[in-house]
């Protein structure tokens, strides 16, 4: 006990530091897993979430039985997946091809113009985005005419939609994840290259036989933490880009909460749905972890 009350007061102001943190993260984060309840009633904002009637597992089967809740949950996966793929694939290439430059001030010049998309949001990309590629005045659209090409409706092209969203995330994120790589390369000792140099090995046999092995971990739990984002297609980007026309190949759960919560006033059906997707994610995630123990000897605590 006198040990308990030693580290208390020895340690006791950077315990009170943490305190305000703690605070914002139970009141909005925490305190409203509280409407969680409402999945479970027919809630009516005049009688409030403690006495709307209780209708049990109603939201539930409704979402069950509806038309577009096989269509909702696919589009999810497949564009989460494809995300997830090729924006595993794109920051590892970058960082390879970065890890030969041997001009810095280059180096540093390319890093900083692929970073800098990162800080930008969807809101002011999405407004870019709908500009150069529209299929009348895009800027896009204009150098495929001057190949010869027909406009395309990359936006409200249910065929294009997909590839478009895939495509525009990783321009904005793929900076941001080959700095991880990068770091991951500072770690190989580069003893290992000298010997290569020695026993007469290419930059490419350095790369197959020094750089990627020792890349395996962080890509493993890169890889391996990613598998709790499966449901998590990007509603910023989406709803910021997407229109009645693509909901067929782009209208993912988070947007579709929105429409149905927020502008139907479904609020029951919209929180079942969330609440579905919250567990699904938890598993996920969970799973994730473990694989990442597993495999990568990663851990939180």
């Amino acid at each position: 006990m006198s040990e308990l009350i030693k580290e208390w007061k020895r340690n006791g102001w950077l315990h009170a530091m943490v305190l305000p943190g703690l605070i914002v993260v139970l009141i909005y984060s925490y305190g409203p897993m509280v409407g969680n309840i409402i999945a479970f009633k027919k809630f009516m904002p005049v009688k409030g979430i403690f006495r709307s009637p209780w209708i049990g597992w109603e939201n539930f089967k409704y979402i069950a039985l509806m038309e577009d809740t096989p269509r909702i949950i696919i589009n999810t996966v497949v564009i989460a997946v494809m995300k997830i793929g090729v924006g595993l694939v794109v920051p590892i290439a970058a960082a390879l091809l970065l890890n030969e430059v041997r001009k810095s001030l280059f180096r540093r010049m390319f890093q900083t113009l692929v970073y800098l998309p990162h800080f930008l949001s969807w809101v002011i990309l999405g407004g870019i985005l709908i500009d150069l590629l529209s299929p009348t005045s895009g800027l896009i659209n204009q150098m495929l005419g001057w190949l010869g090409v027909q406009p395309i409706y990359f936006l409200g092209d249910n065929g294009w939609f997909r590839f478009t969203v895939v495509l525009s995330d990783i321009w904005k994120e793929f900076g941001f994840s080959t700095i991880v790589y990068l770091a991951a390369l500072t770690s190989i000792n580069p003893l290992l290259y000298e010997a290569a140099e020695v026993d007469g090995a290419n930059r490419w046999q350095q790369t197959k036989h020094i750089t990627l092995p020792g890349m395996v971990p962080i890509i493993v739990l890169m890889a391996t933490l990613s598998l709790g984002n499966v449901l998590n297609a990007g509603f910023d980007q989406i709803f910021n880009l997407y229109s009645p026309q693509v909901y067929e190949t782009g209208d993912i759960i988070d947007t579709f909460v929105y429409r149905i919560g927020l502008q139907q006033f479904q609020y029951g059906v919209a929180t079942a749905v969330g609440l579905f997707k919250s567990v699904i994610s938890l598993v996920l995630i969970s799973i994730s972890y473990m694989m990442a123990y597993r495999f990568a000897n990663y851990r939180i605590f």
